[in-house]
């Protein structure tokens, strides 16, 4: 009778002992997953970042260098209807690119969206089981 509590007792722990590796293995895969994220959405802010600065000084200069030659060559005739129309494009791009900016900001994926489906993943196979 001993015997047969001991084995039991075993079988037991041996259970606890292979749910609880399981868990754990799981519990890493998952952490694994959620710092890949994280190190991905890092990097994506900071090129973002980089590039929109860059793009941000060039289009600035640009814009006033053609300003500035544009008024310089319209300077006898028609310099105030220039500064006028090239103030008025200047105020639509910026309108526009600031919608676009929000839109594209609202469409953004999900931060941790593979993170979050495995986990959902992982709940679905558990209460299958139950």
């Amino acid at each position: 009778m001993s015997d047969q509590a001991q084995g039991e007792s075993k079988g037991l722990l041996n259970s606890l002992t292979a749910l609880a590796a399981t868990l754990v293995a799981m519990a890493h895969t998952r952490l694994d997953l959620l710092s890949t994220d994280l190190e991905e959405e890092r990097e994506h802010l900071l090129s973002m970042l980089v590039l929109t600065l860059v793009a941000l000084f060039s289009l600035g200069i640009g814009m006033v260098l053609v300003t500035i030659f544009v008024v310089v060559a319209f300077w006898d005739t028609y310099r105030l209807l220039v500064l006028g129309t090239l103030a008025g494009l200047f105020l639509v791009v910026g309108i526009a690119a600031w919608r676009f900016a929000i839109r594209k900001a609202r469409t953004k994926p999900r931060l941790f969206a593979a993170t979050l489906s495995e986990l959902l993943k992982d709940r679905q196979q558990l209460t299958s089981r139950t």
